[in-house]
């Protein structure tokens, strides 16, 4: 038999993209271990070079046609589907994406394969192979420098001035370590960063946070006046909501977790009692359609006059939904124009810090600015599916298909047809 092939495609999406789904590392540990020739295709950006790969076993090749899988990160241009191919990437098509729509009716024409990372997760739903805590790191530090720069533009300077977006650090490590050393501030009032969720993202955010002289706050705390009045004004207070703070059934009904994850729509957001007391707002929840806004547009437009919203300076929106949980985030940003002023009165969206509204920083491509460290991890998460990948027999019908549980259910086309568990797309088709 003939070695079975994989390919790792370059990424084109952007010339920010540098990420990997499968490492030198990861190449080196399956080239040594099984019967598999790896193809990588060559690249300038990518942030490992083409060198790595080859010292790792790697053929560098721009045709990848040969390749049994083709493993990426994010969507492939149209033109390049190739029939009856075996994809492995991030397709942002589950949630009914009208941007991507055509790509998945492109896979479908072709009889496509495709594993969505997204959707390999254990049995209690729990993703399993994730950029997310890097989306957190990151969002977390240009959330910050959107802070400092905009104390600057108001006309103070302060600790947060001295803290650079996150691509502009050599790494991970190099980031933490200057923030670290920032120390303690006495300030004219106490910072307030709030946390939407408690998820990979959000974890990812503080530890970040953490770096500096942080305090936790409780939510009740928050709506307390002489708690508030009692906060140290050289810390940073944390505070995290869970969703028990933030939505509140419609009819008046008891809060209840899973109730509010089976019917969202029964729902409605009680988060905005506690903008008023927010310095930054860190969004980091999963929303769609069915979910209750927590910042909108038409409070936004009643609050800001008012003089209700005077703390609030940015909104770190690193889940980025365009005009979803956080309505006012219109347009996602790049990492060299990261952030745009929301105009409450006009809704008009103005790139920079500057302006009357809140700072909105949008990046949507956040783990891309620590590319190195969030592939590593990544393709580490990744590796352990490889041989039951390469060992797999894609010809069988979807029912016979022998894989692990987690990638089976991250099948979302066999053969050009939607599986059981993502008929429900057929709808956004």
């Amino acid at each position: 038999m003939p070695p079975v092939r994989l390919g790792i495609r370059r990424e084109d999406k952007n010339h920010w993209e540098r990420r990997v789904a499968l490492s030198p590392d990861a190449v080196r540990s399956v080239v040594d271990a099984h019967a598999v020739e790896v193809l990588v295709q060559p690249s300038t950006t990518r942030i490992f070079d083409d060198a790595s790969y080859a010292a790792a076993g790697a053929r560098i090749e721009d045709d990848l046609s040969s390749a049994e899988l083709i493993f990426a990160v994010k969507e492939i241009p149209i033109e390049l589907i190739e029939e009856g191919r075996r994809y492995l990437l991030f397709s942002h098509t589950i949630k009914g994406q009208s941007y991507n729509m055509p790509l998945l009716r492109r896979m479908i024409e072709r009889k496509v394969t495709l594993v969505d990372y997204e959707c390999i997760a254990d049995d209690q739903g729990r993703r399993l192979v994730f950029f997310g805590r890097h989306a957190g790191y990151a969002g977390m530090i240009d959330t910050l420098t959107a802070y400092g720069d905009r104390l600057r533009w108001e006309g103070h300077e302060s600790i947060f001035s001295a803290i650079r977006s996150a691509h502009e650090y050599r790494s991970l490590e190099h980031a933490r370590a200057e923030l670290g050393a920032l120390g303690a501030e006495d300030r004219p009032e106490p910072v307030i960063v709030g946390f939407t969720g408690y998820g990979n993202v959000s974890q990812g955010a503080q530890s970040i946070l953490d770096l500096l002289p942080t305090e936790e706050l409780d939510p009740a705390s928050l709506l307390d006046p002489e708690r508030r009045r009692r906060l140290r004004p050289d810390r940073i207070h944390k505070v995290v909501f869970y969703e028990k703070h933030m939505f509140q059934r419609a009819d008046g009904g008891e809060f209840e977790l899973q109730d509010y994850f089976d019917h969202p729509e029964l729902y409605r957001s009680c988060f905005e009692r506690f903008l008023p007391h927010l310095s930054i707002l860190v969004n980091a929840i999963f929303w769609n359609d069915r979910c209750p806004r927590l910042v909108t547009k038409d409070y936004l437009r009643r609050a800001w006059p008012a003089g209700d919203l005077a703390r609030l300076k940015v909104i770190g929106d690193i889940s980025i939904d365009i005009e979803g949980a956080i309505e006012c985030s219109v347009k996602a940003t790049e990492s060299d124009q990261p952030c745009y002023v929301y105009d409450p009165r006009s809704g008009v969206a103005t790139d920079g810090v500057a302006g009357d509204g809140p700072v909105i920083m949008a990046v949507d491509n956040l783990p891309c600015e620590i590319p190195r460290e969030s592939s590593e991890t990544f393709s580490a998460a990744l590796s352990p599916f490889l041989p039951a990948l390469v060992a797999a027999d894609w010809s069988r019908p979807f029912d016979s298909l022998d894989l692990p549980a987690p990638i089976k259910r991250a099948t979302i086309l066999h053969h050009g047809e939607l599986t059981p568990d993502y008929r429900f797309m057929e709808r956004f088709l």
